[in-house]
């Protein structure tokens, strides 16, 4: 036949699929390329394997430092029980210092939910070149953000990337712990409490550090006391080390402020108004929700408390994440102020 009959050869008189699109030479020189790449990682990682008492001593000495052994564990309640566990920070330390594993996520495709809301179908994987053991993850991230006030739909690439890492981040842990024998990441977690028991440090200072990290979830000292049952200058060094577990939770998203604190009736102002400014200043930041309505100053708030925060942020993601929350609650000339200081204190130190 000179061109294609849709309806040739076909009894039921129905139309036949079309024939697969031809695969070009650019499509199969790519191919090729990670095929090459792929042997090339396992031939290296057999020729070169991990010596584990040397890698076991790296990663012990590397949660030896303060730093690390604060991000190294999350802590959340379930059931009545409380669960530990490691972060995506302990997950990716230990899996470079093992060595010879390769992780990360990829966005596969993209689509539309029956919702008319729009998805990228993600994979977390976790590859030992050396054990060949493989584990990968795939899973559904919708384009929307939820909010107390309702949802919005994702549109600016960016809210769509950063929604997609964060929920691919805790995927990619779990790939990486599901490669890396239980041992050692025991070990490398029973040393970061070893390290957190020892260091913590409970003077004035840190303990003023560790209120204003708490700041932009709405946790006060009051809230702290309570869940401690003594006052904050009476903090144990066993304390802290749960507290900053817990800031961990919160910051990577695992649990709530309710989770852990008695913040009150969610339907006063004084338990709810300050987290829903937050979450609606942070949304107004990106053009999806209008501003939040002009409120009376409120002292948890104010510029100083954030200025202060900003300036005892444990990181500069911390900082970046305070100064987002304060867009909004503060007047144009603060909030100008603010950058400035954010700019000064942790961009161009």
């Amino acid at each position: 036949m000179s061109e294609f009959d849709p309806f040739d050869d076909n009894e039921n008189g129905t139309a036949l699929a079309a024939p697969p699109p031809p695969v070009t030479s650019s499509a199969l020189a790519l191919q090729s390329r990670e095929v090459a790449e792929i042997q090339v990682k396992y031939m290296m990682a057999q020729r070169f394997p991990r010596d584990e008492k040397k890698c076991l001593d790296r990663i012990v000495n590397a949660f030896s430092r303060t730093r690390l052994a604060e991000l190294a564990q999350y802590e959340y309640a379930k059931g009545g029980n409380t669960i530990t566990g490691g972060s995506i920070h302990a997950a990716q330390a230990i899996a470079q210092l093992w060595g010879n594993i390769e992780f990360g996520f990829k966005e596969m495709s993209r689509g539309t939910g029956s919702d008319g809301v729009p998805y990228s179908e993600v994979q977390a994987y976790a590859h030992d070149l050396e054990s060949r053991t493989h584990r990968p993850v795939t899973f559904i991230v919708r384009h929307w953000r939820d909010t107390k006030k309702g949802g919005y739909r994702l549109r600016d690439e960016r809210d769509i990337y950063e929604l997609t890492a964060n929920m691919a981040q805790r995927r990619t842990r779990g790939c990486i712990f599901a490669v890396i024998p239980q041992d050692i990441i025991d070990t490398a977690l029973e040393q970061a409490d070893i390290t957190l028991r020892t260091k913590a440090d409970t003077s004035p200072e840190a303990l003023s550090k560790m209120l204003d990290a708490f700041a932009p979830f709405g946790v006060t000292k009051a809230h702290i006391e309570t869940l401690t049952q003594r006052r904050l200058e009476a903090m144990t060094p066993a304390q802290m080390v749960r507290l900053k577990r817990i800031y961990q939770s919160l910051r990577d998203e695992v649990s709530s402020p309710r989770d852990w604190f008695d913040m009150g009736d969610p339907e006063t102002p004084e338990a709810s108004d300050v987290p829903d400014r937050v979450q609606a200043a942070r949304d107004a930041i990106k053009g999806k929700r209008s501003p939040p309505p002009a409120a009376p100053p409120l002292d948890p708030m104010s510029f100083e408390k954030f200025a202060a925060s900003i300036k005892n942020a444990i990181d500069k993601e911390a900082a970046a994440e305070i100064l987002d929350a304060s867009r909004g609650l503060l007047t144009p000339e603060e909030a100008d102020d603010l950058a400035g200081l954010y700019h000064i204190t942790w961009v161009e130190e």
